[in-house]
């Protein structure tokens, strides 16, 4: 038991300003303003132990000393430098700090409430301590002097400082546990939210109870209802009968080896496409598994985009052998038309050109379907100097398949480049008048296009048909139920094109 003079009082200001104190302090107690409750027991057993009609748990910092639990008080908080329990923090040693009278004390007698109401008299604490810091007090306060503090009352008051500074210690625990797990739950929901704003599935297969939670994503790929959890029999009913078994076998087999499982399916209602991943969580004792993990991802577009791939790969195969059987009968024709090599690389070229103008036009489009309007302008742009002029076009919205495209293009690409040499694209003033309209013949749609040159030198029919004449006629063979038919007008060549859509 200590009972100072102010001789051996010590400067307190340097152990409340200590670094070390207050982080302790405050990484126990973050808000010292709150009271708590958990307390109360303690001051109430203080008080018991001594008889006394005041007993205090407190924290003190620099300034104020705040009271945690209370009883004959209802105080808050005190200043510090008119604290007795600043003194009990600057001993923190194993010894209670006691002052019997405080009236009589040459440090104490002329302090506000000893000198005045409530006439404090009797003062006993003991230091809370936490990581070898002193931060609060468990005290008694009496307005009657003591003549003595027992040595049994003194080690009492230490075991009820010690469960005090035992408490905050779990407080602490506790509430870095409450953040910790806060910041967990805030990330997982984060991680949620992320998930399905990105259409991915989350889902965990407790193999035990047969039941799987999973995340919305999860649950709109497979069709089921919007509960989080569900049987797993409901989800694996939903792949695809013809996918089901494989999935079933290749998870198993996964849990078996403890390795990831990876595997593609569709889902029987929607036949979308699902890519599967997801490994083995936790095992019992034994090693056999209780959950499995995974996520699912919606890979219909990509699965599309292969099979469309591959369709097009398969129609460019055929394509490329079509092409280079037209090219070697091009090739041969022409050569028979001309034995001048200019010549021939001149015809050749520019029928080459137009199958690639109308491949290049199909290749845009996927080799899909393209419009007349487009094909037209591909194969007349090269030989007219002003398109808007010379070309006068009148057409329905018509589009045309693969076939029909090359060879369109072809006939259109004979007709100009004779129109260039001998007809109306030979002179300034003449131009080529076209009409595309689309006629419904026996319930199917025909193209009936037809090719007119004004404005040209007069026309007189060849003696003999040249190679382009034949190719004209029969560029549409591979179109079954077209013809093209020329006749050579005086006032200009007139093509007559009938070609089924």
């Amino acid at each position: 038991m200590h009972e100072k003079t102010e001789a051996m009082l010590p400067a307190v200001t340097e152990v409340l300003d200590a670094p070390e104190r207050l982080g302790a302090l405050y990484a126990a107690v973050p808000d010292m303003a709150i009271p708590d409750g958990d307390f109360e027991g303690l001051a109430r057993l203080a008080a018991s132990l001594f008889d006394a009609p005041i007993a205090l748990v407190s924290l003190v910092d620099r300034e104020w000393q705040w009271v945690k639990a209370a009883v004959g008080t209802t105080e808050a908080r005190f200043r510090s430098e008119e604290s007795f329990c600043i003194h009990t923090i600057t001993e923190a040693d194993d010894h209670a700090f006691v002052v019997l009278d405080a009236s009589r004390h040459p440090a104490f007698r002329s302090w506000r409430k000893v000198a005045g109401a409530p006439f404090l008299r009797f003062y006993a604490g003991v230091a809370i301590v936490l990581d070898g810091q002193a931060v609060g007090t468990v005290s008694v306060l009496d307005v009657a002097p003591r003549l003595e503090v027992t040595a049994k009352q003194q080690d009492e008051l230490k075991k009820i400082a010690g469960i005090a500074a035992s408490m905050l210690k779990l407080k602490e625990e506790a509430r870095r546990r409450a953040l910790k797990e806060a910041a967990l739950s805030r990330e997982e929901q984060r991680l949620a939210m992320a998930l399905d704003a990105a259409n991915v599935g989350s889902w965990l297969w407790d193999i035990r109870s047969g039941t799987v939670a999973g995340n919305g994503a999860m649950m709109r790929m497979f069709g089921l209802p919007s509960e989080r959890t569900i049987a797993a029999k409901a989800v694996f009913s939903a792949i695809h009968p013809e996918d089901r078994i494989p999935t079933f076998s290749k998870l198993r087999q996964a849990m078996a080896a403890n390795e990831e499982y990876d595997g593609m399916f569709r889902i029987g209602a929607n036949g979308r496409w699902l890519l599967g991943r997801g490994r083995v969580h936790d095992r019992d004792s034994k090693g056999a598994p209780l959950t499995f993990l995974g996520m699912t991802v919606d890979v219909s577009e990509q699965q599309a985009a292969v099979q469309r791939t591959r369709l097009l790969l398969k129609e460019l195969n055929h394509r490329v052998k079509n092409t280079l059987a037209m090219l070697q009968s091009l090739a041969r024709q022409t050569l028979r038309q001309t034995s001048d090599p200019a010549a021939f690389m001149t015809a050749f070229a520019g029928r080459l050109q137009a199958i690639s103008e109308a491949h290049g036009l199909l290749s845009d489009y996927e080799w899909g379907t393209i419009r007349l309007a487009e094909l037209i302008s591909k194969q007349l742009l090269p030989y007219v100097s002003d398109y808007g002029e010379q070309v006068e076009l009148h057409k329905d919205e018509i589009s045309l398949g693969p076939d029909q495209a090359v060879g369109l293009g072809l006939v259109l690409h004979e007709l100009a480049t004779n129109a260039v040499k001998y007809g109306a694209l030979s002179v300034p003033k003449g131009k080529v008048v076209l009409t595309a309209r689309r006629v419904v013949e026996d319930g199917e749609s025909v193209l009936h296009l037809t090719w007119t040159e004004v404005g040209g030198p007069a026309v007189r029919e060849p003696r003999r048909r040249g190679f382009g004449s034949i190719l004209i006629e029969r560029s549409l063979d591979k179109v079954i139920g077209s013809s093209v038919k020329v006749e050579y007008l005086p006032a200009g060549v007139t093509a007559l094109i009938r070609l089924p859509l």
